[in-house]
């Protein structure tokens, strides 16, 4: 063998494993890659407790409630499905009913998520492109005048 066949050899060999290394990772994180899960996306494909997740959605209307200290309780829901949160901390300021909100944590076995890290979004107009996706395939209407079932009923 040539040495230039043998450098060929080599460079195909190092591409083929680099290749599969790529592919191995890939499928390993296969469910880790989504940004966030939806309270919907929890009831069709359950996350089992004690898995690191992030959640999102809106904070529904009428659901915050302080504890002691910074410890706050609230549901968030995509109008079909709610999850409950627990977070210990100091809330964006930006937090409120009724506004997108991801967080971040885990599931507890009774179907609590306990956050640890609380993302708000940044303005009166802005909300996370994924939220916004999100919700509009669960069929959440979004902007100016949009009425949610969760509002009707208040």
């Amino acid at each position: 063998m040539t040495r230039k066949q043998r450098r060929g050899v080599l460079i195909g060999v190092g591409v083929a494993v680099l290749t599969l290394a790529v592919a191995l990772v890939l499928f390993a994180l296969r469910d880790s890659i989504v940004f966030f899960h939806t309270p919907s996306d929890l009831a069709e494909k359950p996350i089992a407790s004690g898995q690191r997740f992030r959640l999102g959605g809106l904070v529904a209307a009428g659901s915050v409630k302080r504890g002691d200290g910074t410890k706050v309780q609230f549901v968030v829901t995509d109008t079909l499905k709610t999850v409950p949160v627990v977070y210990e901390g100091v809330l964006p300021d930006l937090f409120k009913e009724g506004q997108g909100v991801v967080a971040e944590g885990k599931l507890s076995p009774e179907g609590t998520f306990l956050a640890d890290s609380v993302l708000a979004k940044h303005d009166e107009n802005y909300m996370p492109p994924e939220v916004a996706k999100a919700l509009e395939s669960k069929g959440v209407k979004l902007g100016k005048g949009a009425t949610h079932p969760a509002e009707a009923t208040q």
